[in-house]
């Protein structure tokens, strides 16, 4: 068992430590955190013949597998990510996987990943090689970033013995018995995924890539207040209804995935220390809004409370950690 931790880092090493140790037990990735000065993070991690199991916790980040990582990343590897304890939104391929506790989904390690974390977090991640997952699972690359609810019975089962396992590789499992039980473990990942509708799987290879261009012109575009989903569809030259066709099978139209991305990343600057020293109406600005009274009100019908209620409650929490003495890793958990 390997264990990295940030505690006791000088903060101008920190994040670079944590890049460098995250990278090496997962694949190439930068992180982003939402407070330098008060993050924390640690990792676990173990081999267990092919497959690596690791938990990783932090504080508020968003982590991201560019094309520059994906160039660096050394053989073909999936993730199976389960959510332990907080919340995360995963999103690979123009899909988005929004996980509480329990939930899990996949991951492709060869391709452009995101993965936001909005507050404290604990994730249980499996790596398994593309091989050995193909023979549980038919075409595993059509199933990423699909979230699989702790809900369902054999997802439940799978989410609960992924658990259990992680704890038994803490109490000196025997590494013949640990074998045996990874077999029957990827046995359970390939019965839980072939519940999973293939619908969602399906769809043209066409209409897939056509709808993560859209994706990616909409990340590129969110400061723009042009941007509406007739100019995404002239940008990306189609029909404004074929652009919301593409949108039909998600739980959300364009316009409201839009808003959404516009709300998430305002929410993000407000509670960035950096960003103190900017106005609300400034931050909503650069963010595509054109207007701070309807920026208040969809800021407040997403998150509950006004723009400037949300920034005091995260600097409030922000300047209560500081203050906490003792182990993040305790801390965390």
């Amino acid at each position: 068992m390997q264990s990295f931790s940030t505690a006791g880092l000088d903060p101008r090493r920190k994040l670079a430590y944590w890049n460098e140790r995250a990278g090496e037990s997962f694949s190439p990735l930068v992180s982003d955190p939402a407070d330098i000065r008060t993050f924390h993070g640690f990792i676990e991690r173990t081999d267990i013949g092919e497959l690596t199991l690791a938990e990783a916790c932090s504080e508020a980040q968003v982590v991201r597998h560019s094309r520059a990582h994906v160039a660096r990343t050394r053989g073909s590897l999936y993730f199976l990510l389960l959510q332990i304890a907080g919340e995360s939104r995963t999103r690979q391929d123009g899909r988005e996987a929004y996980l509480r506790t329990g939930d899990f989904t996949l991951c492709d390690s060869t391709r452009q990943y995101d993965i936001f974390f909005p507050g404290r977090n604990r994730m249980l991640v499996l790596g398994v090689p593309d091989a050995q997952l193909r023979r549980q699972i038919a075409c595993p690359e059509s199933l990423v970033g699909i979230p699989v609810r702790a809900g369902s019975k054999v997802a439940g089962l799978l989410s609960r013995f992924l658990r259990s396992f992680w704890v038994a590789c803490h109490q000196d499992l025997d590494p013949d018995a640990a074998a045996r039980v990874s077999l029957a473990l990827l046995d359970l990942l390939g019965a839980t995924y072939a519940e999973v509708p293939r619908a969602h799987g399906e769809r043209s290879a066409v209409a897939a890539a056509q709808r993560i261009r859209i994706i990616n012109h909409i990340e590129a575009h969110l400061h723009d207040p042009e941007v509406t989903p007739t100019r995404v569809a002239e940008s990306c030259r189609i029909t404004p209804r074929y652009l919301h066709h593409l949108f039909a099978a998600s739980e959300e139209t364009v316009g409201r995935y839009l808003l959404r991305r516009r709300l998430e990343e305002c929410a993000r600057a407000l509670a960035a220390s950096v960003q103190l020293g900017r106005t609300v109406a400034a931050i909503a600005f650069d963010h595509g809004f054109s207007s701070p009274t309807h920026f208040g009100r969809v800021f407040r019908q997403r998150f509950g409370m006004t723009p400037r209620e949300y920034r005091e409650r995260h600097v409030a929490a922000a300047g209560a950690r500081a203050d906490t003495a003792g182990s993040p890793e305790q801390s965390l958990k």
